[in-house]
């Protein structure tokens, strides 16, 4: 909460000014704000309540949704302000907060969704008559909300391993990891009562087709000018379709090939198929390169400034190229206490895991060597690529997949319960 708004809010009476009015100087008394609700140690303006309904109300109309009154409208509005004021006092009695870093990390991809620069999105705002600063500061509280939300649902969810095995198993599991094909075909029709003499010559043409793919003829224009589908004329463009919803003559031929490969000519009821698997996403199978890899890290104390801590890593560098153990040298003078006690030892590690500086310095020494000492925003590191291994992480992204799903679910319900439950132990005093 901001000082000042809470100096202003803590008022007892409504702001009040005074207009001279005529040569006789009578006074006429005109109300600039007053409260609305009281909501445990916080006030709700008049005016917040009626600069957030402008908001929804522009909102409601730019989706062309037909407006409530405005009874009902401002209702609603301030039973979302006093649910956010409860929700933004529990967070700073957590001691939450969302940085300036982190706020114009948002802001700035809120611009880029809009094709915009920070400071084109400040301008867009500003000649749409908001203002920013207050802009800013509603989507700090949102971010919060979204924080205290996290930190207070999050603790009252827990995911069994039953209910994962259970959830894989069931239909809506199965569907979940299931992959998604990206597909086209070509289709050379058969007549229902065909001939052997028009089998042979459809066959005939299939194959032909499927030589002049061999022999690298475009697969779109070939279904353009060859298929009997009624998507030829869009290349035979599939899109992308789950296994489930795909003809199973069709899925069984997708799960045979691999991303840019077309099959065989498969003969089916309709006719002949080829078919081509333009990419693939989920599945079964997810193979990850992974490396296995220890550091040194060393980090500016108070009793270590930049220049000593960058002179202590290039010493380090150089007892290593002569010969002293990786490990020892971890466990003596690391400041990564967990991967120091174990010689540096960072386990297999994957893209994403690491900070980027970190992992281009990894992706960049050669398997069982040493790199040069590096900086990313921990300290100074030096690291030994031991070995590197390409993993089938399927069944472990499988799992985390269907323990997200359960616990995004439960989020969902549990949210609801909490909400209802601090509005409930709340102290809110209506003043309209």
């Amino acid at each position: 909460m901001k000082s000042f708004k809470q100096s202003l809010r803590r008022c007892v009476l409504p702001l009040l000014s005074a207009t001279l009015l005529s040569a006789s100087a009578q006074a006429e008394i005109v109300l600039l704000d007053r409260i609305v609700a009281i909501v445990n140690d916080d006030v709700i303006m008049q005016s917040e309540l009626d600069n957030r309904s402008a908001v929804i109300r522009a909102q409601l109309s730019a989706n062309q949704t037909r407006l409530p009154s405005e009874e009902i409208l401002n209702r609603q509005v301030l039973d979302r302000l006093i649910i956010d004021s409860i929700q933004l006092q529990i967070a700073q009695q957590q001691g939450l907060k969302i940085s300036d870093s982190q706020l114009n990390e948002t802001l700035e991809q809120v611009a880029s969704r809009n094709g915009m620069t920070l400071a084109q999105f400040r301008e867009a705002l500003i000649a749409e008559g908001q203002d920013y600063n207050s802009a800013r500061e509603q989507i700090r509280d949102e971010l919060l909300l979204t924080q205290v939300q996290q930190s207070s649902v999050n603790r009252r969810i827990r995911v069994s391993e039953q209910e994962v095995q259970n959830f894989l198993a069931s239909e809506q599991g199965q569907s979940a990891i299931s992959p998604d094909y990206l597909l086209s075909n070509i289709l050379v029709a058969i007549p229902e009562q065909a001939t052997p003499r028009m089998l042979g010559s459809a066959e005939r043409k299939a194959l032909d087709i499927f030589e002049q793919l061999r022999k690298g003829a475009d697969f779109a224009e070939a279904a353009v000018a060859n298929s009997n589908a009624q998507n030829a004329l869009n290349g035979g463009d599939l899109g992308w379709r789950k296994a489930s919803e795909l003809p199973e003559v069709i899925a069984t031929i997708a799960g045979t090939l691999a991303p840019g490969e077309f099959s065989k000519p498969v003969k089916t009821s309709s006719g002949y198929i080829i078919v081509q698997l333009r990419d693939k996403r989920g599945g079964q199978s997810a193979l990850v390169e992974q490396t296995l890899v220890s550091h040194i890290l060393l980090k500016p104390t108070e009793i270590r400034n930049e220049v000593q801590t960058r002179s202590g890593i290039e010493d380090l560098a150089v007892r290593l190229r002569n010969g002293e153990p990786f490990d020892q040298l971890a466990r003596q003078y690391s400041d990564d206490t967990v991967s120091g006690s174990l010689g540096g030892d960072l386990s297999w590690t994957q893209d994403g895991q690491m900070v980027p500086e970190f992992e281009q310095v990894m992706k960049n020494t050669p398997n069982g060597q040493i790199s040069t000492p590096f900086e990313s925003r921990f300290g100074w590191h030096i690291l030994w690529v031991r070995d590197r291994r390409t993993q089938d992480m399927g069944d472990e992204m499988r799992e985390n997949r269907a323990r997200f799903s359960i616990r995004q679910r439960k989020f969902n319900e549990e949210l609801t319960t909490w909400l209802r439950e601090i509005r409930a132990q709340a102290y809110v005093e209506l003043k309209i």
